[in-house]
């Protein structure tokens, strides 16, 4: 594919490596309240289980809508992310301001359908109100070697959704080395993504700090190159502060400032809320409660 020839690879696993443990003594400085406040303020609050009912779908809103009457001094999370059927519920109970809605929508997790069933389910996830659109690759063809039509469905899906976020997920663990890491960085965010994301949470590994690397560097390339901001999710097998705080050091040296706020980086996590708000709550009054709020 000529547009990679543009963008070939700069560096080696090595470095990848060493970066990771740099960024690893980062975050142990970064365990603050003020760092960990800005990690909720990053969280896609997501439930993408086949049990979820409409039911769980307005609990999750308002839950999300009472968050400040009971945690003040947090700022709430940037988006719900569920399944098609329940963004509408999610848009009829979500009052909270600037709090979005995303859908997982093209054939997610395995993007195994065909595209015009792809464009209509996220068509019809952003007429019901979703503001975000998270969809996969499609990962066989990509490890096919078929680049093209890779880049040709998420150019397809971006003009389908119209100002509507697209998140793409590179699912990085299939993807599993350096190369198609990057590749598959730049194909997406040449085609249109928004956001570049690691993961659908549903194959191991999912996010790591490696692949975010790798990731950051891509989109460092591409606005050098293109002038345009992308921007990042990791998602998956993400729990712990500790885990959300080295996510931020990755970001934060790699793309600064700039890119450390709920516009330009997600974290896609279902368990990390909770135990976010313990943490910030530990660290300010010193009491050790139970949060169990999502």
């Amino acid at each position: 594919m000529d547009l990679l020839k543009q963008y070939p690879v700069p560096f080696s696993i090595d470095h990848v490596n060493q970066k990771v443990i740099e960024s690893k003594e980062l975050a142990k400085k970064l365990y603050t309240p003020e760092y960990l406040k800005l990690a909720f303020s990053l969280i896609d609050l997501t439930t993408l289980n086949s049990i979820d009912t409409l039911e769980k779908g307005k609990k999750f809103a308002q839950n999300v809508n009472n968050f400040p009457s009971k945690y003040g001094g947090i700022p709430n999370v940037a988006a719900i992310c569920v399944y098609p059927p329940l963004v509408k519920t999610v848009a009829t109970n979500l009052t909270a301001p600037s709090v979005g809605i995303a859908s997982v929508a093209a054939g997610f997790p395995s993007s195994q359908t065909y595209l015009d069933v792809k464009v209509l389910e996220c068509q019809k996830a952003v007429a019901d109100g979703a503001t975000d659109i998270d969809i996969v690759i499609s990962l066989g063809t990509w490890l096919a070697g078929d680049y093209e039509t890779v880049y040709h469905e998420i150019k397809t899906l971006k003009e389908a959704i119209g100002s509507a976020h697209l998140k793409v997920i590179l699912e990085t663990g299939a993807l599993a080395t350096l190369e198609n890491i990057w590749n598959a960085s730049i194909v997406a965010m040449a085609a249109g993504a928004d956001f570049i994301k690691t993961s659908t949470g549903k194959l191991e590994p999912a996010a790591t700090p490696e692949a975010v690397y790798i990731m950051c560097e891509a989109i460092a390339a591409f606005r050098n190159k293109t002038g345009k901001n992308i921007a990042l999710k990791p998602a998956g097998g993400m729990f712990t502060s500790a885990d959300a705080l080295l996510y931020i050091a990755l970001v934060k040296q790699v793309l600064g400032a700039e890119w450390l706020n709920n516009r330009m980086f997600r974290l896609g996590a279902s368990r990390l809320a909770n135990n976010l708000v313990h943490d910030i709550i530990k660290l300010e009054t010193g009491k050790d409660e139970v949060v169990s709020f999502f």
